[in-house]
């Protein structure tokens, strides 16, 4: 790892200490009450399954639509789990399974299915969490439809932020790795890439396995957090709000995607107030922000600390970068 690397994560791990920082008094000063912590956690959990996301749609260009199954395997398997193995020793062993799990199974799903483009790709993933939700509600073990209630809490704030850090940081080195350049190289264009020897389907199937992977700890951290899991919780629509963080943050841009997470997180809590118009007014915003930028927030950008933190006489806050 060169010098400049390793600034580049510095900057971002200093960042998040400090973001850590800030929660943490607030918390002890009583600024943030309950509902603020249920919030954080919850845009957490976001930023983790997102994070993933954006690796299969943003990096690997794979149009993905089966995010919610893969969280539900790890939903599920952590709540199974833990009813043989009470106690957080049965959480971690319930999110190590789902996320072993999921790995299997999105390497046995994608092995096929990432031989198909765009719409067929899409239609094939969202058919695969279809399927996950319908075994789900016809056994017994899971209750049915009902789902399971009364998971065992094992997750604060805490834990699901250095989780998200965490992610972040895989996520980023993974991307400027060689296995990542290969992934984008085959992304911006797959005749080209196989044309100089690489793998094209192996390096999709990387990208949707550790995307699967990131998606079963979210799935892992609700059930434990929300303490209940049904399956009408891991339908289509949970894929769709998981897609919409990467693309209004900007498809391919791992900070988008984090500001976006917080901003739409903190969105949803200001209009609870709202009832039924919520959803509405929720929807509008959405709208007019495509309008104004239909490449998302960021497009394809990062912001990069390390130009504000150890760049001398340089003012911008965002490189011009693709992914680099």
């Amino acid at each position: 790892m060169d010098q400049a690397h390793i600034k580049y994560t510095l900057s971002w791990a200093s960042l998040a200490a400090m973001g850590f920082i800030l929660i943490f008094v607030a918390q002890m000063l009583g600024l943030i009450g309950h509902y603020g912590i249920t919030t954080i956690v919850l845009i957490g959990i976001n930023i983790i399954a997102a994070l993933g996301l954006n690796l299969v749609v943003g990096i690997s260009g794979q149009f993905s639509l089966g995010h919610a199954g893969f969280m539900a395997i790890g939903a599920y398997a952590t709540a199974l789990v833990m009813e043989v193995v009470p106690g957080i020793i049965g959480f971690i062993l319930g999110m190590a399974a789902g996320i072993v799990v999921s790995g299997v199974i999105a390497l046995i799903v994608g092995i096929p299915t990432l031989r198909l483009r765009g719409d067929y790709l899409a239609i094939a993933t969202l058919g695969f969490a279809e399927i996950i939700r319908i075994v789900i509600m016809n056994l017994k073990i899971t209750n049915g439809p009902a789902g399971i209630f009364g998971i065992a809490p094992f997750v604060s704030w805490q834990l699901v932020y250095i989780l998200a850090v965490i992610t972040l940081i895989i996520v980023v080195n993974f991307v400027r790795s060689m296995p990542g350049r290969a992934i984008i190289a085959v992304r911006d264009n797959e005749i080209a890439a196989e044309s100089l020897g690489i793998n094209t389907t192996k390096y999709k199937v990387i990208a949707f396995v550790t995307g699967a992977l990131f998606a079963a700890m979210a799935g892992s951290l609700r059930a434990s957090f929300i303490q209940s899991i049904a399956p009408k919780d891991y339908a289509f629509m949970q894929s769709i709000m998981i897609l919409i963080i990467i693309v209004i943050g900007g498809i391919g841009s791992m900070s988008g995607t984090v500001v976006t997470a917080i901003a739409l997180g903190v969105l949803d809590t200001m209009l609870q107030n709202f009832g039924s118009l919520r959803m509405v007014i929720y929807a509008v915003i959405l709208i007019a922000v495509m309008l104004v930028r239909p490449q998302g927030i960021f497009g394809s950008r990062e912001l990069s600390l390390k130009k504000w933190l150890f760049d001398e006489g340089d003012g911008h806050g965002s490189d011009n970068t693709e992914n680099a």
